[in-house]
């Protein structure tokens, strides 16, 4: 059976229909009578509830269906008995495609953003930063939708460069060298002919500079990428790393400036 996305489960009327779903457990509750089983599959910040006949299924599997496990789920698609959600799914067929221990640690009871720190690869699976990307994702969408209907191009610009955009100075390298065996000259310089580039390069702290040059070919671009700052300052105010928006314009004078700034 061809799978739906939760989200188009969630906003269907189509009761009696068969449905499959896929996704990863958020959590299991059981009872000699019935089980219910929350289900996501990231299209949605919301689960989609399985209702499970015990009696139905194997024992040994109902217990390997705990948090964090992901399966594949099969049934139909009811009216919900109970409040919180309009629709559910009576399961007909369930399989594990992964399991999870009891010491999966994004548990229902939350977590602190320390405790996801310590488990980054799991942290996205939560609310928190799925609500997260999702804004952002609008939030770029909306980026590029306001700059491409403004007549702009898309300029990519390197992350890997030999120039300090802004003098600063405070980028971070990146190198082939070994650097328990670095070559120095006489001034005591490190010498770059045997590095990938042939010289220092860093991570890009700015892609005007490139894009000034896209500007007087195209007209109009905008750059909208990662950049990094190798300042330490721990202040909330300071990233080592965050995606700028840079636009640049040929033929500009003041007034149009800011009648661009304030669209």
């Amino acid at each position: 059976m061809k799978r739906t996305k939760i989200i188009d489960v969630l906003k269907s009327t189509d009761f009696g229909k068969e449905v499959c779903v896929k996704g990863w457990v958020r959590t299991h509750r059981s009872s000699k009578a019935v089980d219910f089983i929350a289900l996501n599959d990231g299209s949605t910040i919301k689960n989609v509830q399985i209702v499970v006949d015990p009696t139905k299924f194997d024992e040994q599997l109902l217990k390997d269906i705990t948090t964090g496990a992901c399966i594949n789920a099969e049934g139909v698609l009811v009216e919900s008995q109970g409040a919180g959600q309009t629709s559910e799914i009576q399961a007909t067929k369930l399989e594990v495609y992964g399991l999870c221990g009891n010491d999966y640690p994004m548990q229902k009871k939350g977590q602190s953003f320390e405790a996801m720190r310590k488990n980054a690869h799991m942290r996205l699976r939560t609310n928190t930063f799925g609500a997260v990307m999702r804004i952002r994702h609008n939030m770029a969408m909306a980026i590029h939708t306001y700059f491409h209907d403004h007549g702009f191009f898309y300029f990519h610009t390197p992350l890997i460069t030999a120039s300090d955009c802004e003098g600063a100075g405070n980028m971070f390298q990146v190198t082939t060298k070994n650097l328990y065996d670095l070559k120095k000259d006489e001034q005591g310089k490190i010498i770059y002919d045997d590095d990938f580039f042939g010289e220092q390069t860093s991570l890009t702290v700015s892609g005007q500079l490139e894009g000034e040059l896209g500007a007087t070919a195209l007209g109009a671009i905008y750059t909208f990428g990662p950049t990094f700052r190798a300042e330490n300052s721990n202040t909330p105010r300071h990233l080592a790393e965050f995606w700028m928006v840079e636009p640049e314009v040929a033929f500009l004078d003041q007034e149009e400036l800011m009648d661009l700034g304030q669209l």
